[in-house]
């Protein structure tokens, strides 16, 4: 029965049914998927930048910068390396298996069933908490923007119900304790959309009309078609990267390095607190691997397409961070805008403006990407009977998954209206690292089946055996101190609680280097693994305990729904 719940589905299965079609499923009757194959390597490359350069670039930076100082740039460099590791995985596996479903098809074809509705789960809720997170952002730039040309939206329509609410309790008890000074202008504003709001008693009508306006937006151009998706992005990005390197050249002007010391004023752990930020500005490469069946060479492409993606937005995130904290002092960055607020804050105003607009642009970019990627989930799970059929139907004009993109629509829309942006963030975040881990994972698993070695783009072989324990063994040298503070409880269960991660990585970490030593595991595949599970520890308890729950009720559909359903379990049914 165990092993019914880990069946593989074969490659040799995965790539005869994009040959052969879906037709059961997507309704065209045509023996093709359906899917218009229009993307090459610079369309791919611009699509993983439109969604790597955007609300990280534009919004959360400002916020790690605030933590980590000028080491934030640090971060930067870890978090590149940490996915660039993840990159060439998913390279890998674009190139062995050159079909819509991203990790969720890799995890089938390596782990099995159930990691593969695990990770296929995981996606779902990284796509559309990722996306709502990109709309709320999108909501303040916009509402920004109309603010410079006098256009007035009420604060109750700008933003969700939480933070109104906070705000109005967090400002009542400032004003008790005497401590007005410490009143921002940010909490005044969504403290007057709790008091301007309209309702009955403590019920307040409040909710982020612009996030549900662009999220309709982007869903309407999703569903009419890719290649509409296509010119898009290469007409969003195109002017993005434009105005991003105008801003680091005019910014090197106004640098004072006075500002770059201390680099790290709050240590190593100040810059770690920007993790999910900063993390989430880099999760959009992931993306591009659900595009696969509208690839012209989704073999050659994707992989150069990845790459090339987050080469090119990690140079960049490294000098905004750069002229941000050398324009202005670290502490002033914490803040939702903080490229339009450096320029303010030089007297640039009329530059200011033009980051807002391309703020604007440059989020919907993102959102875009983002809408993109979650239908091509829903479908590539329905089509292995994991979910209900209509989610892989193929509209017959738009050649796009139709129903699945309705239904991310809503799904994205609705939570928009009334969700708080860091929530949804480090959701985010530990979402995405676990999608990484696996596909990092999936690539040592497949390493040992030579059917799966056909690919045109293989990770180079760097053995293992004896680097990765010696990591291991310098690491707990070096910090010898704070992993032995992990096994020290002070009685503050509410503190001590974020350490729990912590343990479970440890124990990972052990297990990995014993079989790197046994087994000569490659060393990329094992770095990713590693580096994206520590990442993962950085989240807190908080994020891991909500994110095992959104996994435990993934399980009850499984369970309730598509074990019985499976197309995979059906066939090795018949075949007993």
């Amino acid at each position: 029965m165990l092993k019914n719940y880990f069946r593989k589905k074969p490659l040799s299965n995965i790539l005869s049914d994009v040959e052969s079609g879906y037709s059961d499923g997507e309704g065209n009757g045509s023996g093709l998927s359906g899917l218009k194959k229009v993307l090459g390597v610079r369309d791919l490359t611009f699509m993983g930048i439109a969604a790597v350069i955007g609300a990280g670039i534009f919004s959360t930076i400002g916020e790690a910068a605030f933590h980590g100082g000028p080491g934030v740039t640090i971060l930067f460099v870890l978090t590149a390396v940490t996915c660039g590791f993840s990159a060439l995985c998913y390279a890998e596996f674009a190139a062995r298996i050159p079909v819509s479903g991203s990790a969720y098809t890799y995890a089938y074809a390596s782990f099995g069933e159930l990691i593969a509705w695990i990770i296929g789960w995981d996606l779902l809720m990284e796509y559309a908490i990722g996306n709502i997170a990109v709309a709320i952002s999108w909501s303040q730039y916009f509402t920004n923007l109309l603010e410079g040309f006098h256009i007035h939206i009420p604060e109750y329509l700008t933003m969700d119900y939480l933070s109104a609410f906070r705000a109005h309790e967090k400002i009542q008890q400032l004003t008790a304790a005497g401590n007005i000074s410490e009143i921002t202008s940010q909490l005044q504003r969504q403290a007057v959309a709790w008091s301007s709001a309209p309702g009955i008693g403590h019920f307040k009508l409040i909710a982020d009309i612009p996030a549900l306006a662009i999220v309709i937006a982007i869903t309407y151009l999703v569903y009419i078609g890719i290649r509409e998706t296509k010119r898009a992005t290469n007409a969003m990005v195109i002017l993005k990267i434009g105005i991003v390197i105008a801003v680091i050249v005019l910014g090197c002007f106004y640098i004072t390095p006075e500002n770059w010391s201390p680099f790290m004023p709050n240590g190593f752990r100040g810059v770690m607190r920007g993790v999910s930020g900063v993390f989430f500005a880099y999760i959009g490469f992931d993306a591009i691997s659900t595009t696969a069946e509208e690839c012209k060479n989704p073999q050659r492409d994707l992989p150069k397409g990845m790459i090339y993606s987050l080469v090119i937005c990690t140079v960049l995130y490294i000098l905004i961070a750069l002229v941000l904290t050398g324009m202005v002092n670290y502490k002033e960055l914490a803040v939702g805008d903080p490229l339009a607020f450096v320029f303010a804050r030089v007297g640039l105003h009329q530059i200011s403006y033009i980051i807002s607009i391309s703020a604007v642009i440059a989020t919907a970019s993102v959102l875009l990407i983002f809408q993109m990627g979650q239908p091509r989930i829903w479908m590539s799970m329905s089509r292995d009977g994991l979910l209900p059929k209509a989610f892989s139907k193929i509209h017959p004009k738009y050649k796009t998954p139709g129903f699945s993109t309705i239904v991310t629509g809503i799904v994205v829309a609705v939570p928009a209206l009334f969700m708080n942006l860091t929530e949804v963030t480090d959701l985010t975040s530990i979402g995405t690292l676990f999608a990484f881990v696996l596909v990092c994972g999936g690539v040592l698993v497949l390493d040992k089946d030579e059917q799966l070695q056909k690919g045109r783009f293989r990770i180079p072989y760097i053995n293992s055996r004896y680097i990765i324990p010696g990591l291991f063994i310098g690491a707990l040298i070096v910090f010898w101190q704070p992993v032995s503070g992990l096994f020290t409880y002070s009685g503050d269960w509410h503190t001590y609680k974020d350490t729990l991660p912590y343990f479970l990585f440890i124990l990972v970490s052990i297990v990995i280097t014993v079989l790197c030593f046994i087994k000569r595991l490659s060393l990329i595949p094992v770095m990713g693994l590693l580096s994206c599970f520590y990442l993962m520890t950085e989240l807190g308890y908080t994020n891991w305990l909500r994110f095992l729950i959104w996994l435990g009720l993934g399980l009850l559909v499984y369970f309730g729904y598509g074990y019985r359903n499976s197309k995979l379990g059906k066939t090795l049914k018949r075949l007993s």
